[in-house]
């Protein structure tokens, strides 16, 4: 076994590296996804072209953002024989339900059961919901009530995670051990590797310590030499495309199957060039 250690600062993470390449037809790269965050600015341009050249780059399936304004992407990603089978979505229907202006969760469930969606994601939380882990264990109990009433529509709710859940807080304790003690079964996790890193811990550890409780996982690299962790703002030249970081993405896609993940996505928040980036994230997934 090879162990890749990176050392930021006062934090050191190792992550073991596997004595085998993944297997030709391993699920997760074969039906790999990206989120479609990461070409947020081409689409706004032309949603048909943007989805074009994600096909042609060999994504198998789309992740959504916006939900449920999102009926040109998943138009467009039908189009070039995509599935959608995830979206990020209003988060605030379940987080803040009572806001002005805010969707009615029930009325998202129906129109993403009507478009194929089985999957739907808490994307982001506010930071005037997340200061105390009482913040937390509130925002639970509204996203179990929430998962549970999902499940009964047939589609997985779950909660992407970002660095700032894993920022110490009352007693050392963070949002993410308030969000693994409180969620019921039917609230799963879309694990991001790349903050999950960013946050100070090892994405391989996480992801098989929570079996059974995640259901995607978002792919991303980091640039290497990056302080960790960092629970404030990064640069954008810290978002990476697969390989050309500091994260190994094998142990991470060999953890996937170990504990049932439903999918997996590529994602990279900034990019020069997004076309190109999903691209050179492929052509690296290809020769693992």
């Amino acid at each position: 076994m090879k162990r890749r250690h990176f050392l930021q600062g006062t934090f050191a993470s190792a992550i073991t590296m596997p004595a085998f390449a993944l297997e030709a037809d391993n699920p997760y790269r074969k039906n790999i996804g990206i989120q479609l965050y990461t070409l947020r600015n081409q689409i706004k341009e032309d949603v048909a072209g943007t989805m074009a050249a994600v096909a042609e780059a060999g994504y198998q399936q789309v992740e959504c953002y916006g939900y449920p304004d999102a009926a040109e992407m998943i138009a467009a990603a039908k189009d070039n024989g995509m599935a959608v089978n995830s979206s990020h979505f209003a988060w605030e229907s379940v987080t803040e339900p009572d806001k002005k202006g805010v969707p009615d969760f029930a009325s998202i469930l129906d129109e993403a059961g009507e478009v194929g969606i089985s999957h739907l994601v808490i994307p982001y939380l506010y930071g005037r919901n997340r200061e105390t882990l009482d913040d937390y264990r509130a925002l639970a109990e509204k996203m179990n009530k929430a998962a549970v009433e999902a499940k009964s529509a047939g589609i997985q709710l779950a909660y992407h995670n970002h660095a700032f859940e894993f920022e110490p807080k009352e007693n050392g304790r963070t949002g993410f051990d308030v969000f693994v003690e409180e969620f019921v079964p039917e609230m799963k996790f879309e694990v991001d590797v790349f903050w999950v890193v960013v946050g100070g811990k090892d994405p391989v550890d996480l992801i098989r310590s929570l079996k059974g409780r995640v259901s995607q996982l978002h792919l991303k690299d980091l640039e290497k030499g990056t302080k960790l962790p960092n629970f404030g703002k990064l640069p954008n030249e810290a978002f990476r495309e697969l390989g050309n970081g500091m994260i190994p993405m094998e142990p991470i896609i060999q953890a996937a199957s170990e504990v049932d993940v439903d999918h997996c996505h590529v994602e990279q928040d900034q990019s020069t060039d997004p076309i190109a980036s999903i691209g050179t994230s492929m052509e690296y997934l290809n020769s693992l």
